[in-house]
């Protein structure tokens, strides 16, 4: 039951390209201008001197040192570090060769061979791959490339979640109460996208793109009072991690230019589907436009309650319901479409129980699901399933079993039978990638990811407006949405959410107070998610137009009331929608607020919820006042998250303007809380 997933120790999103990986990595595409006929200039040429290797690219030169991995770029503006030398020592380079706009060059006591080039739209791109001919750590592991380095440098750039702009110098973040100094994060499970970036001074920046995410993690660190990163890639045959690409781009030093920078690269390499053709595809999918979403519990789940919920004036909703003994029957289920909104089941192909003692519906399996198909570690041992309950199921297991016995058909089959026209699959798109040891079902983490997509793709084909659980932007072709990827968790939540007492427990059975009981968060973890100045919209910037994305689903905006205006706020900014959990007594009580609320974010969304998010700035220096914009002038949005009024805009208000408006439309959401 989705409840069950609620308190997971871990920042989950993953944050590669499965399919393209090698593209980048092999690809010979040299920097060149088109001229008007069309035709393309030759490429400008890779330079060596000694150990200095220079490649062109957009806005510059940059230059490798290939004794240390130094990355260096000489600009306008003058030369800039966009990487310090290799944390770890890649040993004595080889002498170097050119082809037209690459060079390669090995290191013989590492057994790692390199390859520079100049890439599309202007990058750098370097290639490192281990060939097994040494052995040591060195040979296995390259921490690189080391960033922050640039005294220049003023803020950084992470994607946790929908994205943060750290000042380099903060106080708060590089202390131990922000949880991020010296902690490693996975790249493929702990970052919303396999990107960083950094604002160098005034309009210069650098990004930093890695589509060989697994086995890559990002370290940030304190040096001197000032947050630096380094990435670091540990090689391995067995894993599939024998080769690491890390593209390099200057950039005007927007805090959101490294994900305009890696849409650029989806774009580029096919790795982009939009909105538009989700909804051409399945056409329900454009009942996503203008919904709010919202977890169904008790008697919520009945025909009755979506009639009440279309009569408050809510004329677009996801609604979703657990997998327990309660299900939606055909009744509610075609009163909610009948009402215009999509409906589905909660579903998880994730965790296996026996089935003798299993807690949860999806983790009850047919025959010897459980446990056959587990997941084994390197002992051969089970890998336990979260919260130790089961074990982790194996996507290899299940599609080479699939053809003959149709485990995940059937299961589809029977959770849509009552009529749903959407399905949210749990934990799936969120990066927890596993190496299975099963001689039965051998695995690496880049085939768990593939096989991923591919039952992804089969829901999706089935018409079935498909979503997950946040959602790493490798998986934006399959999705139409996702729950979490809005949320940039960090780990104190995981700690306020194990306490019961404060934050709720699963009783009652019909409201759990887990979901319903106003919570407050530690002012460090309230801080670290929610304080605006540091929010940037890194996901939207790349993806807003491809999928529908929200906040984590168990932080249902009446679950923090003293974040409720910040949340609307940017949920209004980053045109994206709230999520909710609903009882029938809790519509009485607050469906007035709801109702507002959507009424207010419909025609935005519905207008720009297909556009690409083309703008973002602060207004203010203290960056309380910030715009967006979306499309070509579609939908432009300004956000006070200030006390003090910004040109006519009070404190805690929105101002939105579509393209034909004559006046604002103005939101302040502190206004209707409770309905009024």
């Amino acid at each position: 039951m989705k409840r069950k997933h609620v308190t997971r120790p871990r920042v989950i999103a993953a944050v590669s390209l499965a399919g393209a990986l090698s593209c980048l990595a092999l690809a010979s595409t040299t920097l060149a201008s088109t001229t008007h006929s069309g035709k393309r200039d030759a490429p400008r040429p890779v330079v060596v001197g000694g150990h200095q290797v220079e490649v062109p690219v957009r806005g510059g030169t940059a230059t490798v040192d290939t004794a240390s991995l130094r990355v260096t770029a000489r600009t306008a503006r003058g030369t800039v570090e966009l990487s310090a030398p290799a944390a770890t020592a890649p040993g004595k380079p080889g002498s170097v060769t050119t082809s037209p706009g690459t060079a390669r060059w090995s290191y013989p006591d590492t057994g790692l061979d390199v390859i520079a080039r100049a890439g599309d739209n202007g990058r750098l791109v370097l290639s490192v791959t281990s060939t097994g001919r040494a052995t040591g750590k060195a040979a296995r592991e390259l921490s690189w490339p080391v960033t922050g380095t640039d005294r220049r440098a003023s803020a950084v750039q992470l994607p946790r979640g929908e994205g943060l702009s750290l000042p380099v110098a903060d106080r708060f973040w590089n202390s131990s109460r922000a949880g991020l100094v010296d902690s490693e994060m996975a790249m493929e499970s702990s970052l919303s996208m396999p990107l960083w970036g950094y604002t160098l001074g005034d309009r210069q920046g650098v990004s930093y793109l890695v589509p060989s995410d697994i086995g890559t993690a990002l370290r940030v660190t304190s040096e001197e009072g000032r947050l630096r990163t380094a990435a670091t890639h540990r090689f391995s045959r067995a894993d599939g991690t024998t080769r690491y690409t890390v593209a390099f781009s200057l950039t005007d030093g927007s805090p959101v230019a490294s994900a305009r920078d890696y849409r650029a690269w989806l774009a580029g390499h096919g790795e982009l589907k939009s909105l538009r053709k989700k909804i051409e595809e399945t056409p329900a999918t454009r009942k996503l436009l203008g919904a709010f979403h919202a977890y169904l519990w008790g008697d919520a789940r009945k025909a009755g309650f979506t009639r009440e919920l279309r009569g408050l004036g809510v004329d677009r909703m996801w609604l979703g319901y657990d997998a327990d003994d309660r299900p939606m029957d055909a009744a509610a289920t075609s009163a909610a479409k009948k009402a215009g909104y999509l409906v589905g089941p909660y579903d998880s192909f994730a965790n296996g129980q026996d089935p003798a003692t299993s807690d949860a519906p999806t983790s009850t399996w047919p025959g010897t699901v459980y446990p056959d198909f587990c997941v084994r570690d390197a002992d051969d041992k089970p890998v336990p399933g979260f919260h130790d309950r089961g074990c982790y199921l194996s996507s290899e297991a299940f599609e080479k079993a699939e053809p003959r016995h149709h485990y995940l058909a059937d299961r589809t089959r029977r959770m849509t039978g009552a009529g749903a026209d959407s399905y949210f699959l749990d934990v799936d798109a969120a990066g927890e990638l596993f190496r299975d040891h099963s001689t039965a079902h051998p695995m690496t983490k880049a085939k768990d990811r593939a096989n991923r997509l591919a039952r992804m793709k089969r829901l999706a084909d089935q018409g079935l407006v498909l979503g997950s659980e946040s959602a790493g932007a490798w998986a934006n072709r399959e999705l139409a949405f996702d729950h979490g990827s809005g949320t940039p968790v960090t780990d104190g939540l995981w700690k306020a959410q194990r306490d019961r007492e404060t934050w709720g427990g699963y009783a009652p059975a019909n409201a759990p107070n887990i979901f319903f009981k106003p919570a407050e968060l530690p002012a460090d973890v309230a801080k670290a998610m929610y304080d605006p100045v540091y929010r940037v919209p890194l996901y939207e910037t790349a993806l807003h137009d491809s999928l529908v994305n929200t906040e984590r689903w168990e932080l249902a905006y009446d679950k923090l009331p003293r974040q409720k205006t910040d949340r609307a706020l940017l949920a209004m900014l980053y045109n994206t929608p709230l999520n909710f959990v609903l009882t029938g007594d809790s519509l009485k009580k607050n469906g007035g607020e709801l109702a507002a609320l959507q009424k207010y974010f419909a025609p935005l969304h519905k207008a720009a919820g297909t556009e690409p998010l083309t703008g973002f700035r602060s207004l203010t220096a203290d960056r309380t006042v910030q715009r967006t914009v979306f499309g070509d002038g579609t939908l432009t949005v300004t956000a006070n998250f200030g006390s003090t009024p910004y040109k006519g805009l009070p404190g805690g208000c929105v101002d939105a303007e579509l393209k034909d408006d004559s006046t604002p439309r103005r939101l302040c959401p502190a206004s209707v809380a409770g309905g009024s």
